[in-house]
């Protein structure tokens, strides 16, 4: 046996508090240990199944084509656009942070035609500037971002969807940084298509990635007149794969729905509602000792997302000296600012495992002493 010149896997241990990924839970860690098994394998599918049903809870609906992506949040996001959009169809997106933007570069690649309204970042729209763009601009789609992970941003929803759908849209919510962490509401709200990622406050590893399509939906992509653009994420193939005709489609990823399946199991025993409350104690707990260091927070308390705060950086500090201290010296990791807010804020992610007081109170003290 020739000895390999290269080292073994030897890293650091992190206390991930930045915008994702996030501490996975242990349950989770080890249930990827678990032994492959077939894809197609009776036990597998019966996992998956089960996995379903735990999905729907968790993001409050009983749409039947509800799943999880083969690949990161991104893949989840495209899904969304590659199934419900064909060339020349109109869209308008809402945007107020970096993800808007990437939902623009999505719509384009496949051939729609793009209207769009801006708030700054860290701002959210109301009911009426969706209704008025509507009005001057009719859409088949409208996507808007639940949880904006580049600013802190949380929108409020239900007026909107009741626009979106007297306008006889469809209705695209990104819920990456939110679900698993505050209330998303699928059903009760009125959302068409939803999609998520696992390495936030499901703290997941990252490449799994959890879509919803409502009945309405599906209809809509069944009616197609071209077939879907992008072959891996066609929901219809997807959906025989996932439902009661298990038809092939590619090789899923046997460890990363061993995690899904464990952190979905961790999410319904601690229950929706004490998980939700949970973050909020912990990011007002963070909220008032960054307002303790003297530090302003970007996103106003009304809309203020607890899986992630956008805090506004001092001018007489370098923002990224500190954030290498962190990690150099603390082994905390924690994000900067993207766009618009480069430079200009740090991001601080308290989500699903990562979300307890411990790691607040460890964070502050730091920043505290690294500050001095």
């Amino acid at each position: 046996m020739v000895k390999s010149n290269y080292p073994s896997i030897d890293v650091a241990p992190r206390v991930l508090l930045g915008p994702g990924p996030s501490l996975v839970d242990p349950r989770v860690l080890k249930a990827m240990a678990t032994p492959l098994i077939g894809h197609l394998d009776p036990q597998f599918l019966d996992l998956m199944n089960k996995m379903q049903e735990m999905l729907r809870r968790v993001m409050q609906t009983d749409n039947q084509l509800t799943f999880a992506v083969a690949g990161t949040g991104s893949a989840s996001m495209e899904a969304s656009f590659a199934n419900m959009l064909e060339p020349d169809d109109s869209i308008l997106i809402c945007i107020n942070g970096y993800f808007g933007h990437r939902m623009v570069d999505m719509a384009e690649r496949y051939g729609a035609k793009i209207h769009t309204i801006s708030r700054p970042w860290g701002q959210v729209f109301t009911a009426e500037e969706v209704e008025s763009a509507l009005k001057a601009n009719p859409a088949k789609v409208v996507a808007i971002v639940h949880a904006e992970t580049s600013t802190g941003a949380m929108q409020p929803l239900d007026e909107i969807a009741k626009v979106v759908h007297a306008h006889d849209a469809y209705l695209i919510v990104d819920a990456v940084t939110s679900l698993g962490g505050v209330p998303v509401r699928v059903d009760e709200v009125g959302i068409d298509v939803c999609y998520s990622g696992a390495q936030k406050a499901l703290s997941c590893p990252p490449g799994i990635s959890p879509i919803t399509f409502s009945d309405r939906a599906v209809e809509h992509i069944k009616s197609r007149k071209t077939k879907v653009a992008n072959w891996y994420l066609d929901a219809t193939m997807l959906g025989n794969y996932w439902g009661s005709e298990r038809s092939y489609h590619h090789t899923a990823p046997i460890s990363m729905n061993y995690a899904l399946y464990e952190t979905l199991r961790v999410i319904l025993e601690e229950g929706l509602e004490a998980r939700w409350q949970r973050h909020r104690e912990t990011a007002a707990l963070l909220w008032d000792g960054l307002e303790a260091l003297d530090m302003s927070l970007h996103v106003e308390a009304d809309y203020r997302l607890p899986t992630l705060t956008t805090v506004r950086i001092p001018s007489s500090i370098d923002e990224a000296v500190i954030r290498q201290a962190l990690l150099h010296d603390y082994n905390i990791e924690i994000g900067g600012g993207l766009g618009e807010l480069k430079g200009r804020v740090w991001r601080i992610g308290l989500m699903g495992y990562g979300s307890r007081k411990e790691n607040v109170v460890l964070l502050l003290a730091a920043i505290e002493r690294l500050m001095k």
